[in-house]
């Protein structure tokens, strides 16, 4: 599966901002949110100013979700 952004979206919920705070602030552009959303990969500057402005951790705001085989068995 990759990165999980949830984890970032939880916190701007936590701080009562919104994912478009995060564009109307310019920390990141709307293509940006869009990927974050996705759960695509974003440059680690992206994840820098997230966490300046959040004031957290990479690992507050996302979290590796390892791949599981076909049938669902780990």
């Amino acid at each position: 599966m990759g990165i999980s952004y949830l984890p970032l979206f939880h916190l701007l919920l936590n701080q009562s901002k919104k994912k478009m705070d995060l564009v109307k602030d310019k920390i990141i552009t709307g293509p940006t949110l869009a990927k974050l959303s996705k759960g695509q990969p974003v440059d680690g500057k992206v994840i820098i100013r997230i966490c300046e402005y959040l004031n957290c951790q990479p690992g507050d705001i996302m979290e590796y979700m390892k791949d599981t085989p076909e049938g669902g068995d780990k």
